[in-house]
């Protein structure tokens, strides 16, 4: 068997899944995407399957050329024949909120009303029609990272200047709509299939930092290191597994299947003004929850490691 190619650029986030794929035994290869270089015209490198994991939170860890990288990479090994988890139109979704936005209107799954910007001096205008308070945050982010709440257009104004809007200049305007129990749902799914899902439970001061990441929840201080928010507000959340309403599991994996997500989550709130669910993020970039055997009673990076072996077989297999 040829080695599946991991392709990545946050190690400690790699480490359970390739504890994982070690217990497999199978032949794997770590891509370190934020210092590669790659000639268009050559043969593919002798990968049975490929597995992008690049994070679009890359920028924050000084890594801002990963997602540039795995933009033209991506798109050569699919034209090469290499077989692809979570690839070109995968990694399009993850890195660009509007898109998700534009798949979700499509797809008829309610989202918090949005307006984009791409000049932070326009930013206070984009709020018309909008309900208060907003979320300002980037259209590549990942975590809540520089994210930012405004419970009137005046503060918005003062601040709409001096706000990042990552690396793509663009800015999303967002209601922000209460949670009607103060937590959201995440729900994972892996090849077309429902996994798991969790609910999240935050301190009501920190809103937005709902990772919930192995690696943004151990105690050690220095796994906050590779971490994009401070490491107090990953500690104040609060994880259990949820039952999933069946309508939602359903949403989540239309979404999944339209947007070409092999594995991933969607994260969605029940809205206290209204009591509906409503859609706020899709994430290809899955590092599963704390502890998971304990939370949700199945460790689902070992599932992950042999859905890949499988998937590298099959494609051995044919090519």
């Amino acid at each position: 068997m040829r080695p599946i190619a991991v392709l990545y650029e946050n190690e400690a986030w790699m480490q359970p899944l390739f504890g994982a794929l070690d217990a497999t035994g199978a032949p794997y290869e770590r891509v370190f995407v934020n210092a590669r270089s790659f000639d268009p015209a050559a043969p593919a490198p002798d990968w049975s399957l490929a597995v992008n994991k690049v994070s679009p939170s890359s920028y924050l860890r000084g890594h801002a050329p990963s997602v540039a990288f795995a933009r033209q990479f991506l798109p050569y090994l699919e034209e090469r024949g290499v077989p692809l988890v979570n690839g070109p139109a995968a990694f399009r979704l993850e890195t660009s909120k509007a898109l998700q936005l534009l798949l979700l209107h499509r797809l008829g799954i309610p989202a918090p009303r949005t307006h984009l910007a791409n000049d932070p001096g326009r930013l206070a205008e984009a709020p018309a029609g909008l309900r208060f308070p907003v979320i300002v945050k980037p259209n590549v982010g990942g975590s809540g990272a520089l994210m930012r709440r405004f419970d009137d257009a005046a503060a918005l104004a003062a601040a709409a200047a001096e706000l990042d809007l990552g690396p793509d200049g663009t800015g999303l305007v967002q209601e922000y709509l209460e949670p009607a129990d103060g937590a959201i749902v995440r729900v994972e799914f892996l090849d077309g299939e429902y996994l798991y899902a969790i609910r999240i439970t935050n301190d009501r001061e920190q809103d937005f930092n709902l990772c919930p990441a192995d690696i943004c929840q151990v105690p050690s201080p220095d796994a906050f290191d590779n971490c994009v928010v401070d490491a107090p507000a990953k500690k104040a959340l609060r994880i259990e597994a949820f039952d999933a309403p069946g309508a939602m599991i359903d949403a989540v994996l239309r979404i999944a299947r339209e947007g070409g997500l092999d594995v991933g989550g969607v994260e969605y709130l029940v809205s206290a003004a209204d009591g509906l669910p409503y859609v706020y993020d899709v994430n290809a970039l899955s590092n599963f929850v704390t502890d998971a055997p304990a939370v949700v009673g199945f460790d689902p990076h070992a599932r992950f490691a042999e859905y890949l072996v499988r998937r590298a077989v099959t494609g051995s297999l044919v090519r």
